[in-house]
Parts: C-alpha cells; sequence; structure tokens
C-alpha cells in the first residue's frame, strides 16, 4: 500500500488520510477511485496492456515498484516534494496512473482534469511538469508555454510536430517505455537533435542478437525485459530508436523499417496511414502505403519527392482502407491491417 506524503496536495486540498482522499476522488473523479482505492489500501494492482503488439494483457505491478518508477522519474528530471503537476491522462493505463503514484508518492501539487484533447483549454495556471500523448500536446501548442517540463507518449509524434515543440520554451521530452517496465524507462529531449533516448537512474540497456532492445530494470524484475524494437546501441544507458523487428520489411534483401518512412511521410498525408507489406514473388516482400480513408488520386513519385524518400524507400503501391483495426487506446493494429491487404491481394 501506498502512504500518502504529507506535502501533496489535489486541487490545492491537503489530505491526511486516505478515506478522505477517496471521498473527495469518489465525488468528483469518480473514474480515478478503483484504482486509487487499491493504490492506497493494497500491496499490487493489475493493469492491462494497450494490445498495440498482440492481444490485451493483465499485468501485476508491486506498489513498491510503483514507487521506485516515481522516485527515477522525480529524480531524472529533478522534481521535488510541492512540484505543481497537471494530470490530465485517463488512468485506465499505466501512464495515467503513474501520474497519480508520482504526485502521492513524492509530494507534488496535483491539479486533476479530464483526458480531453485540449487540457489546458480553461486554465491560465503554470505547472512545472504534466504528462500527454500527441494530440492533448498538439491541441495545447498555443498554451504549452504554461508547463516548465512536458513528457509526450503513447502514440508516435510526427517530425514536424518534433521540429516545432522544439521550438517552444517548454523542454519537451519523447518517452520510451511500457505497461511491462511501468511506463517509461528512458527520454528523449526534442531540444536536442541526435534523437537519442536517455535511460531513467538504476536502468541498464543492451542489445540481443537480433539488435533488439534489452532492458533491466531492477526494481521491477530480477530478469531483462526482451523487447522487439530495433535500435542503435550507444551505451548502456542511451540508444536511438529504429523500429519494430515485427515490423520490418525484407524487400529484395534491403530491410526497411516502416516507422521511420512514415515520420517522413507525415507531413503530407493528412489521412491516417502506415507502410506495411504485400507478398511479392520477386522482392519477397513489396512495400506499400496503406491509407485510411476511400479512395483518392495520389501521386507516389512526387509524394516520394516531397517527403526525400530514396528510391529503396519509396512505397510501391497505395492500398485504401476505409477502417483501420484499432486498439482498444487507439492505435493501429499493423499485424492485423497486414493480413487483411494481403487476404485481398492473393
Amino acid at each position: 500500500m501506498l502512504t500518502i506524503h504529507p506535502q501533496f496536495r489535489l486541487d490545492n486540498k491537503a489530505f491526511s488520510k486516505p478515506g478522505s482522499l477517496l471521498d473527495d476522488v469518489k465525488t468528483n473523479y469518480p473514474d480515478d477511485y478503483d484504482f486509487l482505492k487499491a493504490l492506497l489500501y493494497a500491496r499490487s494492482i493489475d493493469v492491462q496492456t494497450s494490445g498495440s503488439t498482440g492481444q490485451p494483457k493483465t499485468i501485476t505491478h508491486t506498489v513498491q515498484a510503483l514507487q521506485k518508477s516515481a522516485e527515477a522519474t522525480g529524480k531524472y528530471f529533478e522534481l521535488k516534494p510541492g512540484t505543481k503537476a497537471l494530470h490530465c491522462l485517463s488512468s485506465a493505463f499505466i501512464a495515467g496512473k503513474m501520474m497519480w503514484v508520482r504526485a502521492l508518492h513524492l509530494g507534488w501539487h496535483l491539479t486533476r482534469v479530464l483526458p480531453e484533447a485540449n487540457p489546458l483549454q480553461n486554465i491560465s495556471e503554470h505547472f512545472d511538469f504534466a504528462a500527454m500523448v500527441p494530440l492533448q500536446a498538439q491541441s495545447s501548442y498555443e498554451q504549452l508555454d504554461q508547463i516548465k517540463t512536458l513528457i509526450i507518449g503513447g502514440a508516435p509524434l510526427s517530425k514536424v510536430w518534433e521540429e516545432k515543440l522544439a521550438k517552444l520554451n517548454t523542454d519537451i521530452y519523447l518517452t520510451y517505455g511500457m505497461t511491462e517496465t511501468i511506463t517509461h524507462i528512458a527520454v528523449r529531449n526534442l531540444k536536442k537533435s541526435n534523437a537519442v533516448f536517455e535511460t531513467l537512474p538504476s536502468v541498464k540497456i543492451s542489445q540481443d542478437k537480433r539488435g533488439c532492445l534489452t532492458i533491466d530494470v531492477p526494481y521491477i524484475s530480477t530478469q531483462k525485459f526482451v523487447t522487439n524494437d530495433v535500435v542503435d546501441l550507444i551505451s548502456n544507458t542511451s540508444f536511438k530508436w529504429l523500429g519494430r523487428y515485427d515490423h520490418v520489411i525484407n524487400t529484395g534483401g534491403i530491410k526497411l523499417y516502416p516507422e521511420l518512412i512514415e515520420q517522413q511521410l507525415q507531413p503530407y498525408i493528412s489521412c491516417p496511414f502506415i507502410i506495411s507489406s504485400i507478398a511479392d514473388e520477386t522482392l519477397g516482400d513489396k512495400m506499400v502505403l496503406v491509407i485510411n480513408s476511400k479512395a483518392f488520386d495520389i501521386d507516389l513519385n512526387q509524394l516520394s519527392k516531397q517527403a526525400g524518400l530514396s528510391a529503396y524507400h519509396q512505397p510501391k503501391q497505395v492500398i485504401f482502407m476505409t477502417d483501420f483495426p484499432l486498439t482498444i487506446n487507439g492505435k493501429i493494429k499493423r499485424n492485423d491491417v497486414k493480413s487483411n491487404i494481403n487476404k485481398y491481394s492473393l
């Protein structure tokens, strides 16, 4: 169970006992009540994964591990008791749950708002720290100077938005992590042009034979977490992310990383899309651009030229789908898309 830090405040109110906090939350933030009750009275909590890389599953984390994760974030960003923090994420997932844990355990002054697209729209207050998904950061762009340090995760951020956000006075970081590692274990400062992720304190990393990232988080598990994320390993505390091993397209013996190509195409395609592949007798896999829309005219050569794609990185075909399969938190199910387009291309 978690003990409330004496300096913790919720909406400028102090709480010395769990019961009074839960009464307030039940009235004002009922969607957070069950999680907080478990956090304050149990030794572990169950967390649902998003399902973006497979079937959603339930993972159990000890409250002690959640506290250690909170301490690592606090130490990296130098967030002391009394830190003014904005919580605007859904507590249905680990990122939203951890905002509560950090505030309660580290003694932050927390302002809770509903997880809407623009959480700052009716707020003039300034904050030391906040966490958002890309849509929220983009929608709040004009007001982000109200936040000193902002972390962004949960979905990809386009290169255009990376460059735009990097120009703000706010210190903005992209996060790397997953439910299994209790949110982020590494962050990337958008103000640095090297695209390097740095790990939080106590976290060490390495690579397996596939070139995929393995993560050692001693406060969570004695065993390493083995990922399917292909990386350029710089040191045991820093790396560049290249893409997912299970998404790599091998076309004519050349390995292509869809996520990197998507980042280049993002500014020029207004509809949701992904880079995928279909079976090809000559190439093995033929790279295709799959767009979530009704069919419209598109010039692949011109598009690729605009995006600065080389001939090897240019999609060979466009496929339109009217309904992308999505996970429970809105991420595209890439494997399902690939299965569907290969089914109909035969």
